[in-house]
């Protein structure tokens, strides 16, 4: 999930699609896989700063000598290396008992009873916490929150009412549900979304170069 103004880093040949959940502007750049740099073998969400926002719009530039693309390139992947990654990736198992819960969670993160969930997969809620940790490295508390974040990321881009999504997920009060959201992103809910710009950043690429978008 990709909020506004921030970025999508897809290594090269790594199959991917788009989906636009609402208008959005979006901006893509290409690296060459010759280049990539190293550590960012994985797909990440990332920052986007007003320089390399600025790198992208120049490097957009039809009339830009092949002098100046080569800097702006190079000041493109210090940048990208430099960028904060953040923490909205949700990683999906491949148990089939394991999988079928986190797609439940998925469609109602709401509920954190991990015992109900458990019985619904048809398992223990001993075998569950194994599996989490065996399969994907975290707890299920902590698979969740990623869940919810995911949930609660398009809900307030589309400016709903932060109370309104603290409850729709689960939470009591509109302030607990804020500091869990700046546990995850050393900022409030509302700083998180008062950024400069106007781009929606996404991504389409093709599978021999890599991408941040």
């Amino acid at each position: 999930m990709v909020p506004p103004s921030r970025a999508i880093w897809v290594p090269p040949n790594i199959t991917h699609e788009v989906v636009v959940i609402e208008d959005a502007y979006i901006r893509t750049l290409y690296v060459d896989a010759s280049v990539m740099p190293a550590g960012l073998g994985a797909c990440l969400v990332v920052e986007v700063s007003g320089l390399m926002r600025e790198v992208i719009a120049a490097l957009d530039d039809p009339s830009i000598s092949r002098h100046r693309e080569r800097l702006l390139g190079a000041l493109a992947l210090d940048e990208i290396i430099c960028s904060q990654p953040l923490p909205l990736s949700v990683p999906m198992p491949n148990e089939k008992r394991l999988r079928a819960l986190c797609d439940a969670v998925l469609a109602d993160p709401s509920t954190s009873d991990l015992e109900r969930w458990s019985s619904e997969a048809g398992a223990s809620t001993r075998t569950i916490t194994r599996l989490f940790r065996h399969e994907l490295g975290v707890s299920f508390s902590q698979w969740r929150q990623q869940a919810v974040l995911a949930r609660a990321i398009p809900l307030l881009s589309q400016g709903r009412p932060l109370a309104q999504v603290a409850h729709e997920l689960g939470y009591q009060s509109q302030s607990a549900f804020s500091a869990m959201f700046r546990r995850a992103f050393g900022e409030s809910p509302r700083a998180f979304f008062a950024r400069d710009g106007h781009d929606e950043p996404g991504e389409r690429a093709d599978p021999d170069d890599a991408k941040i978008g």
